[in-house]
């Protein structure tokens, strides 16, 4: 019989007075080292029972808009490339990374491309 390991992720949060986050750190049990700092964290997890999604969303007050943006773009590709490995519908996770450039190119992580211009033609 066969024994199942179990692995751990641990995410501490500082919070200030008004509970705004004020530093994250994580660790994952898999990995023998210290914790790492983040500025942020998007957690999910998907309630089969409920059937719907329950989030955490955190990020320090210290965080940029900047690093926000680019953050919300890594994240939409990375949600597209996982949509498709998991499904192998490969339309509408195109349909997603074409969102994702729309969403890099408005908030100037990428250059122009002229994709998303005048009447969508371009």
């Amino acid at each position: 019989m066969s024994q199942n390991k179990k692995e751990r992720l641990t995410v501490d949060v500082s919070m200030d007075d008004n509970l705004v986050p004020e530093t994250i750190e994580w660790k994952s049990s898999q990995e023998n080292k210290d914790s790492e700092k983040a500025s942020a964290a998007l957690i999910y997890f998907w309630n089969a029972e409920k059937n719907e999604t329950y989030n955490l969303d955190l990020w320090t007050k210290e965080m940029s808009i900047e690093e926000m943006n680019k953050m919300i773009f890594q994240t939409l590709m990375t949600l597209a490339n996982t949509y498709e490995r998991a499904t192998n519908e490969d339309q509408l996770a195109n349909a997603m990374r074409d969102f994702s450039q729309f969403f890099g190119e408005r908030t100037e992580i990428l250059p122009r491309s002229g994709k998303f211009e005048g009447d969508g033609k371009g």
